[in-house]
């Protein structure tokens, strides 16, 4: 997985998120996909996601417009912290 993705992520995530220091960022190389795993605290998971998840949508816009062609997809999944 690039670099470029990674950092959009994070961008984008921390600029809604409130508490920046408790998120976690697991990712998964697989044969065909790159898995990215946001764990976030309960209180910023609506922030994230956004009204009728219009957010997480469109961060996955974004990973999808910034993977190069020919490249593996990357799927984002944001769940709440355990």
């Amino acid at each position: 997985m690039e670099d470029t993705v990674k950092q959009l992520i994070k961008y984008v995530v921390e600029t809604f998120a409130e508490k920046r220091d408790e998120i976690e960022y697991i990712y998964e190389e697989k044969e065909t996909v790159d898995e990215v795993t946001v764990k976030l605290a309960p209180d910023d998971m609506g922030k994230v996601i956004g009204k009728q998840g219009k957010i997480a949508k469109a961060l996955r816009t974004l990973v999808g417009a910034t993977t190069p062609r020919g490249a593996k997809r990357c799927n984002v999944e944001i769940k709440e912290k355990d």
